[in-house]
């Protein structure tokens, strides 16, 4: 009886009768599925007027339906993805550049009447020897590294505190000069609409008054006996959070004041204390810029109920001033606020 494996007629003539010699000719089931040509089946042939024994598969044919639930996946997340990258905004930092400035000024009226220095030359002879030459008696520390910003980002920040300091306050050109320009060169880019129109329309509505800005006098009322000014107070350094530096500043200033009418008529002193608060982002460190966000102002002796907004209102030797506000008076602002005047201190 003859091999099994052998066909009945026996091995063909040349050939071995083994199958190892076509097994390299013989493809397996998942070649034939992913073949891009396909025949027809019989059936197909008889019950179709098929143009070719043949069908073209396409791509779509040759994936399971797993790898097309995958790719129908990818193309609706790439899809979310560039639609919410196009239309969410971009994301807002908590401290915006164009943070608004809230002012304060309080008027401090004199309980006696308002006397001139006793030496015009010398006014500044009764004061304490706390009180120092201008950007001396500021006191600008020395500064140091805070929990976010190195040593060189806190010196950067004092010194542009400092500036504005000075320029807002102790110089002639914007004490009776008219002048803002200086002041207005270390106000970052996003207070500056705000810092114009407090200077071309001042309005006491708690933002716009060039007064919370710079300490200036009508020229008209108002004129410099000396030049030199004399200051005193400390500067704060703190972190509003971990991108926004804070500096906090809180000095008096005493200025030598005399009629704009009188030349060489008598001098009286005027105190005006500034608590200022100012804040730096790392493009206002960048940038050489500040942003003044708190202004607190307390100027005297000056009449209670005077108009601060534009010009500050000192009280001169001779001039007289209201002992009351009318609350019936509604043209002046209601948070405009008084306080009595005393001796300046160190």
């Amino acid at each position: 009886m003859g091999d099994p494996v052998e066909p009945p007629e026996g091995t063909p003539d040349g050939g071995s009768g083994n199958e190892d010699e076509y097994r390299s000719v013989v493809f397996d089931e998942s070649f034939v599925r992913a073949a891009r040509i396909q025949e027809l089946s019989a059936r197909e042939r008889l019950g179709a007027n098929h143009p070719r024994a043949v069908r073209r598969r396409g791509l779509f044919g040759t994936l399971s339906r797993q790898a097309l639930a995958l790719l129908l996946l990818v193309v609706l997340a790439f899809a979310a993805a560039v639609y919410f990258g196009v239309s969410s905004p971009p994301p807002q930092s908590g401290h915006p550049s164009g943070s608004q400035l809230t002012v304060s000024l309080v008027a401090l009226v004199p309980g006696s009447p308002v006397t001139p220095v006793a030496d015009p030359a010398a006014p500044f002879a009764a004061l304490p020897a706390t009180y120092r030459d201008g950007v001396v008696g500021l006191g600008t520390p020395g500064g140091s590294a805070t929990l976010h910003f190195t040593r060189a980002d806190v010196v950067r920040a004092l010194d542009v505190v400092q500036r504005y300091l000075s320029v807002s306050s102790l110089t002639p050109a914007t004490l009776t000069g008219g002048g803002t320009a200086d002041a207005r060169r270390l106000v970052t880019s996003g207070q500056q609409a705000q810092y114009d129109r407090s200077m071309t329309a001042p309005s006491d509505d708690q933002h716009h008054e060039a007064t919370g800005w710079l300490v200036r006098f009508d020229p008209a009322k108002v004129a410099l006996a000396a030049d030199t000014v004399k200051a005193v107070g400390a500067m704060r350094i703190d972190e509003a959070d971990e991108g926004v530096l804070e500096i906090d500043t809180d000095h008096t200033f005493v200025y030598a004041l005399r009629s704009a009418d009188a030349p060489s008529g008598p001098v009286t002193l005027f105190t005006v204390r500034r608590a200022l608060r100012f804040e730096f982002d790392r493009a206002d460190l960048a940038a050489g810029r500040l942003r003044l966000v708190d202004s607190v102002t307390q100027a005297g002796p000056t009449p209670c109920g005077s108009r601060l907004a534009a010009h500050l209102q000192p009280m001169l030797t001779g001039t007289a001033a209201p002992a009351v506000t009318d609350p019936g008076d509604h043209a002046r602002p209601a948070w405009a606020l008084c306080a009595p005047l005393g001796q300046a201190s160190g």
